[in-house]
């Protein structure tokens, strides 16, 4: 669930010392690596990060807890295990904690305790802050950059501090963005005491979801259900055309829907998926790209969506198993566009499936290891049924434990059990490391407005094109936006930063735009699902994409090369952000026939598109047939269905024209 994750050797499977290595150099620069705590100090984190667990499942499962409770616990739990299990500089100590470390833990429960136990006075008096208010919120602002600097590196906490000299000095900022500038007095206490800023959204989120599923996600782990993903798609589709980069893109569905981490999803199944890949005969590039390529799907793909679609159900006040249904379609629909493209690569390239007498019918894999899907189905089923997704989560983690009891390889005891909640609590403090940081970014932007601001500016921006091309321009500018932020934060952190932003602007566009269908609710969701989906494209696109860095490095591959080929497989990730926009059905608003009509033309349009980008249907395209290709996948696409229905007979057209040359050239190679 976090947008990094510690790497584990288990899952590195054969890899050479040399690939974990590199695999290890990436994933620093996302998320520094903790120490080694060893002797007390290991007990210590080991018992808070189970009291954190404990206290989590408590408050869905049992007796209800106040907000500032609720938040602050988390937030005092996460920097007490941020200091002592990360280091201040390199040369601290690698096992344990130094007195700064110590100290700051001291300081943390002062801040954050003083914040839950002045809550309710806090309340009253607010307006008339107390110098202990202003004192106590200042040093727990720099607490924040703290820990955010420990975990994540220069590139966040440099981004809030950003935010901070904007809150204190607008004014002498350019006049598009200027404002009067607040106290420091003013600007801290906002930050910190109110719920606008550390404590806020993200807080709220956090432990009100997230670290729910994290802690879900660590047992799934546990309970030997990974194993299961892996297995089951290699029946499935390891001997079919292209087979092992098919496996990659379902396992990753599978792992992706509940590890909420594009990268953690490529290192854990590209362990297992690229060397196959390799084997079957794709490039080392290809293999170290699909992987990611696949990976990424999983932030989209229910019943988690990774930390977004939690973040985006407190954003929009819609129940987050309305935004679950919404996003089956449009994930299912990248998944398969991925698949396609793999398919069209292999048939180019001649690259047949995995030939091993060793493999076991998709079924026989089933019937034997079917119960270890009961921990999804037990979520999706019972938020349908109306109940919290926390509740859910606990009783999914509760089913993880019973199922693990049949297969005496993954049994989980008392000592699986401990593991398994000391690993999901520590898998917490990397998201967690950002709660502090998002919270002075957040507020700075409610408290000076600089999100009005930016919405006019986007405006401005799409109104220098002509009239028609003010909604494809605003999208693509969001979508350079998030490129350009993912590079420097995670992509949680991207999400939330261009929501608080560019939302507003996004929908204004889309009202303005009079699509017929939309409503003020469809609008609403579609900006968000926009903003979300292209908040994941710095994991893909270059010149960053950490993922497919990754997978480059599980390949042997050139890291740059890899990373365009990922981008070049996970194209629809440009493409369903304008469907969102232009097609109210995409997100279940219209009649059933409406929607029906919408997901039918964007499957086809997505093979067409497929087929279009990869120069491949059932042989190589010729330009006459790429140039109707892209006619036909422009009109399924489109929003009006008469159009779709032309792009669809279009796309058919070209299948027979192929069809056609197949059958001559076989007529002709049988004559010769």
């Amino acid at each position: 669930m976090s947008d990094n994750q510690k790497l584990n050797t288990d899952e590195l499977g054969e890899l050479s010392k040399d690939k974990q290595e590199a695999l290890r150099k990436i994933m620093a620069k996302e998320a520094k690596t903790g120490r080694k705590l060893t002797g007390p100090w290991h007990l210590i984190v080991s018992l808070l990060g189970a009291f954190m667990v404990v206290f989590y499942f408590f408050s869905v499962a049992g007796l209800p807890i106040d907000t500032q409770y609720n938040r602050g616990v988390y937030v005092l739990l996460t920097y007490i295990m941020v200091f002592l299990s990360f280091p201040m500089t390199k040369r601290s100590s690698s096992s344990r904690p130094t007195i700064i470390d110590i100290a700051l833990c001291l300081v943390s429960l002062g801040c954050v305790g003083y914040f839950m136990m002045e809550f309710e006075a806090f309340n009253y008096r607010s307006g008339n802050e107390s110098q202990a208010d202003i004192y106590i919120s200042l040093i727990g602002i720099l607490l924040s950059l703290e820990v955010s600097r420990r975990v994540l590196g220069w590139s966040m906490t440099l981004v809030g501090i950003f935010f901070l000299i904007y809150g204190l000095y607008g004014r002498i900022f350019p006049d598009l963005f200027a404002h009067r500038g607040f106290s420091l007095d003013r600007l801290s206490v906002t930050l910190f005491m109110e719920q606008d800023g550390v404590f806020g959204v993200m807080a709220s989120v956090l432990v009100t979801y997230v670290i729910l599923f994290i802690f879900f996600g660590a047992f799934l782990q546990k309970s030997g259900v990974g194993k299961f993903f892996i297995d089951w798609p290699l029946a499935l589709a390891g001997k079919t055309v292209g087979g092992p980069a098919k496996v990659a893109v379902i396992a990753s569905a599978f792992f992706g829907s509940v590890s909420g981490s594009a990268i953690a999803n490529t290192v854990s199944t590209g362990a297992f998926t690229i060397p196959l890949m390799k084997r079957a005969g794709f490039k080392p590039h290809v293999a170290g790209a699909i992987e990611p390529s696949a990976s990424i799907g999983g932030m989209f793909m229910p019943p988690i969506m990774g930390a977004g679609g939690f973040l985006m159900a407190e954003l929009t006040n819609i129940p987050y198993v309305e935004i679950m249904k919404m996003a089956i379609f449009p994930a299912a629909l990248y998944f398969f566009s991925v698949l396609s493209m793999i398919h069209f690569e292999a048939k180019k390239h001649n690259i047949q499936g995995l030939v091993d007498d060793e493999f076991e019918p998709a079924m026989v894999v089933f019937k034997r290891h079917w119960y270890k899907s009961m921990p999804l189905i037990i979520i999706v089923a019972l938020m349908l049924m109306g109940f919290s997704p926390g509740m859910s989560a606990f009783w999914a983690t509760i089913g993880c434990i019973a199922i693990s009891w049949f297969d005496p390889q993954y049994r989980m005891g008392p000592k699986e059990i401990w593991e398994a909640t000391t690993a999901g609590a520590r898998a917490t403090l990397v998201i967690g490391a950002t709660v502090g940081v998002i919270g002075i970014i957040v507020g700075t932007i409610g408290l000076t407005g600089i999100g009005l601001k930016f919405s006019n500016i986007i405006i401005q921006l799409a109104q220098m094109a002509p009239v028609w091309a003010h909604l494809p321009m605003t999208i693509l500018l969001i979508g350079l936006a998030s490129l350009v932020l993912g590079m420097g934060v995670p992509v949680t952190a991207s999400y939330l930063i261009t929501a608080s932003l560019a939302v507003s602007a996004l929908t204004g566009i889309i009202t303005d735009a009079g699509i017929i269908g939309h409503t003020e609710a469809s609008m609403l969701i579609a900006s968000h699902m926009i903003v979300y989906w292209f908040s994941q494209d710095s994991n893909i696109t270059p010149p960053v994409c950490v993922a497919a860095y990754a997978g480059a490095a599980i390949a042997g591959a050139d890291p740059w090369k890899t990373g365009w080929t990922a981008f070049k497989f996970a194209k629809l990730l440009y493409v369903v952000p304008f469907l969102f926009a232009y097609e109210p059905a995409m997100l279940l608003y219209g009649s059933t026939t409406e929607i029906v009509m919408a997901f039918g033309s964007a499957i086809v349009g997505t093979l067409a598109f497929s087929a279009l980008t990869m120069g491949y249907l059932i042989r190589r395209t010729t330009l006459i047939e790429w140039l109707i290709f892209a006619l036909g996948t422009f009109l399924c696409y489109h929003s009006h269905h008469i159009y779709n229905i032309i792009g669809v007979a279009v796309v058919f057209l070209v299948y027979a024209i192929q069809k056609a040359k197949n059958v001559r050239d076989a007529k002709n190679a049988v004559m010769a």
